[in-house]
């Protein structure tokens, strides 16, 4: 009952009305005679609220001033927009080709290019950019050395090709006791390692050798991508054949003690690439 008393209570303070009254001063009669409560400033102002929202919605809708608000840019304008900065390109572009043409009548009139060797002006342009990409003789007699040079040197950084989206695997776990030596024709690393460790494929590919040999044991070859060839020697047992595809990481052998004078599980690994040997450490992480 009291909490139904004071909502009653609540409802009458809202609705009293009060009279708001305007009386002349020297006859003491009133003007104007109003009647208000708290109920109906609260709908006056919540009325005007919303005026003015509705009011600022028909702006931004409807009139340029929307253009001016983040997020609220039409299409029109981001089209002017869009012409505006291709105009501006083709302006620049304009002015570059107008610059290159003094430039080229400056060249014919110093005397810097034979006049009956031009055909227009515009071919000038051309012509200076096929001569800023001349070799000089100081050039071409540097390079001629240096190919001569590392003409049989099978390390060399223009044997190895680029290995765009190839993705070495480490061929197995263990610490390298001989490194790649071309020079000595070591044409691979040696990785010492426990009997029975897992070998790796290198790379994704297609297996072409898997055989034994007196020499060097258990021998798999695999074929990949950018014509890499990988070889993993003195493996103690093989689990590919020949015709198989593997992926990179995969396990195609164990490792063991294969060979007449070994005394550990060592794996002999080479790397190819069209031919030539290179060091298997420029490309793995071992």
């Amino acid at each position: 009952m009291p909490k139904r008393k004071q909502h009653k209570a609540f409802w009458k303070n809202i609705k009293f009305k009060y009279k708001l009254t305007i009386i002349n001063e020297n006859t003491l009669e009133e003007v104007v005679g109003l009647y208000v409560s708290k109920l109906n400033g609260i709908s006056v102002l919540i009325t005007a609220l919303t005026f003015i929202f509705v009011v600022a919605a028909l702006i931004i809708a409807f009139t340029p001033l929307r253009n001016y608000l983040p997020g609220y840019m039409n299409s029109e304008v981001r089209a002017q927009m869009v012409e505006n900065a291709l105009q501006v390109d083709s302006l620049q572009t304009l002015v570059d080709r107008q610059n290159m043409f003094i430039m080229n009548i400056q060249d014919i009139f110093r005397g810097n290019i034979r006049v009956d060797t031009v055909q227009s002006i515009d071919s000038l342009t051309a012509m200076r950019k096929d001569s800023l990409m001349e070799r000089t003789q100081r050039e071409e007699d540097f390079r001629k050395q240096y190919e001569e040079t590392e003409k049989y040197n099978l390390t060399s950084i223009a044997s190895q090709p680029e290995t765009i989206g190839l993705i070495f695997y480490r061929p197995a776990r263990g610490i390298i006791s001989s490194p790649f030596n071309s020079g000595e024709r070591h044409y691979g690393i040696e990785l010492a390692a426990s009997p029975g460790e897992s070998v790796l494929a290198s790379l994704d590919g297609t297996v072409i050798l898997s055989t034994y040999t007196a020499e060097t044991g258990y021998v798999i070859e695999l074929q990949h991508n950018q014509n890499f060839i990988s070889v993993y020697k003195h493996c103690g047992s093989l689990l590919k054949h020949e015709g198989d595809e593997v992926k990179g990481g995969e396990v195609i052998a164990l490792m063991g003690n294969v060979g007449q004078s070994d005394t550990e599980a060592h794996l002999h690994f080479e790397l190819w690439q069209k031919g030539r040997p290179v060091n298997p450490e420029h490309y793995i992480i071992f």
